[in-house]
């Protein structure tokens, strides 16, 4: 968040505006990540969540907390029902919630402390990105924490997934 000055002659223009961080920003924040807390984290293989959820546990180095008020266990771990209930303060929120849900989340972001809002693909609301970065959260937005990390990690695919099939070894004869 870079704070920038109201419009001029607006009595009710924001007083801050909100920047998409960076490639360099976005590499950063995955750098200082140790714990993730998957906010909307499901059972079901047909969910992004667990694609995404199966990804990190496998190629990151996260401890991955799930959030789901509906389950107790995901993936073998346990599920926690809300943010509150979390063994401690995330460093990255990972949203898969629906969009008119957002302003909330901050709200639980906020509540416990945690530094990084990340809204997977299809989740942005600028308004909630200039309040969480009023309250020194920043925030990612519209943009998948799987396909990031695998993309600074060298593990991206056409499709989203390292298929292994090309690579920048030589072959030995």
């Amino acid at each position: 968040m870079r704070e920038q000055p109201a419009a001029t002659g607006s009595k009710d223009a924001p007083s801050t505006t909100w920047t998409a961080p960076s490639a360099g920003e976005r590499l950063r924040i995955l750098r200082r990540t140790k714990t993730v807390a998957v906010l909307g984290a499901s059972n079901k293989p047909s969910r992004a969540s667990y694609f995404v959820q199966t990804y990190l546990l496998a190629d990151s180095d996260f401890e991955l907390w799930f959030v789901n008020p509906n389950e107790t266990e995901i993936l073998g771990r346990p599920a926690y029902p809300s943010l509150a209930e979390l063994p401690g303060v995330p460093d990255l929120v990972d949203v898969f919630r629906r969009p008119s849900e957002l302003d909330a989340v901050l709200d639980d972001v906020i509540a416990v402390g945690s530094p990084v809002l990340w809204m997977q693909l299809g989740l942005a609301d600028e308004a909630v990105a200039r309040r969480g970065a009023e309250h020194g959260v920043t925030v990612v937005m519209n943009r998948c924490l799987k396909i990031e990390h695998a993309r600074f990690h060298g593990g991206l695919h056409l499709a989203g997934f390292d298929t292994g099939v090309i690579s920048s070894r030589r072959r030995s004869r």
